[in-house]
């Protein structure tokens, strides 16, 4: 979340006139994220999240992500719903961008994740992937290995301004990540972007996941790639084993993962530190001026890279043999 396009309270008020959600009592931008617009809007009806999409967002993939979050709420899992105007439609617009209200969703997120959050948010992405195994729409994953070389050409050589001889450990494991990347794992919807300040806890309990605006179509797998290098790395740097095995122990009690997709684990990890570093790292080079937006920092998924590059087996990740 993020905000790049500010918003009045007129054009709020005007916008909310079309839905049966009460009238706007306070709104506030929210500067966690990278990608869209993101108000926390306060009506006498109660709290909503309103986003605008912006950047990577193709305005044609809004019904997946809309009929997602239907399509899993359905299922039992608990994520936000689309609030609908008064004419039915899910998908608006305001200040010029396409736009879409979702319902609040109770809790928290966590800073420092335990072992304990680890277990539950591996059991919560497992349930994920089950309730979405029957979701109708597909969607490819951009921002798997085809699109890394177009985001690290995007960085335009400047890449060793951030860090010296940056440019080459890219281009060294791009080529080999482009080479060797796993081909019929098991697939279907993923979330691509579950970090912890995507999902919410009560009572240490898993209570919700939001933003599915990189939720896609690719390999199961490679969304708990992504999930350890979000929750198992401790500040230092250094890669936790008793979280990693806490959140596989999670997954694989809800659904079990096979031996093929156990021995792509580290590829997959390489893969999904080298998405985010190189997302990291084109957003760290365009901050357009004025935006409320914290860019985060690419070289923390060069140091997780490196890790994985050192990784043998899925075991050193804490799988259990």
């Amino acid at each position: 979340m993020a905000v790049y396009t500010d918003v009045s309270p007129a054009e709020l008020e005007a916008f909310l006139s079309g839905y049966d959600v009460g009238t706007l009592t306070s709104f506030h931008g929210i500067a966690e994220g990278v990608e869209n617009s993101n108000f926390l809007v306060q009506t006498t009806r109660g709290s909503y999240i309103l986003t605008l999409y912006e950047k990577r967002v193709n305005r044609d993939d809004l019904p997946f992500f809309i009929g997602l979050m239907e399509h899993l709420a359905a299922r039992g899992l608990s994520c936000p719903q689309p609030v609908a105007q008064r004419s039915g439609a899910v998908l608006s617009e305001i200040a010029g961008r396409p736009a879409a209200m979702v319902t609040f969703l109770p809790g928290v997120s966590v800073r420092r994740p335990t072992a304990e959050h680890c277990a539950e948010l591996g059991r919560g992405l497992a349930r994920l992937h089950l309730a979405g195994a029957d979701f109708a729409l597909a969607r490819a994953n951009n921002l798997s290995v085809a699109g890394w070389r177009p985001l690290f050409e995007a960085a335009d050589g400047q890449a060793d301004g951030v860090a010296p001889g940056l440019a080459a450990a890219i281009a060294a494991e791009l080529a080999t990540l482009e080479a060797s990347w796993p081909k019929g794992l098991p697939a279907g919807v993923i979330h691509a972007d579950l970090f912890p300040d995507n999902a919410f806890f009560l009572d240490e309990k898993l209570s919700g996941i939001i933003d599915f605006y990189f939720a896609c179509t690719d390999f199961l797998a490679y969304d708990v790639a992504v999930c350890l290098n979000a929750w198992c790395f401790e500040p230092d740097g250094a890669y936790n084993v008793t979280k990693g095995r806490a959140l596989l122990s999670g997954y694989e009690a809800v659904r079990p993962l096979s031996d093929k997709e156990k021995a792509a684990l580290p590829r997959l990890a390489r893969g999904a530190a080298l998405r985010f570093l190189l997302t990291r790292l084109v957003d760290w080079l365009n901050v357009p001026e004025g935006a409320l937006v914290r860019p985060k920092d690419p070289l923390e998924y060069l140091r997780k890279l490196r890790f994985h590059q050192a990784v043998d087996s899925a075991q050193d990740y804490g799988l259990a043999a």
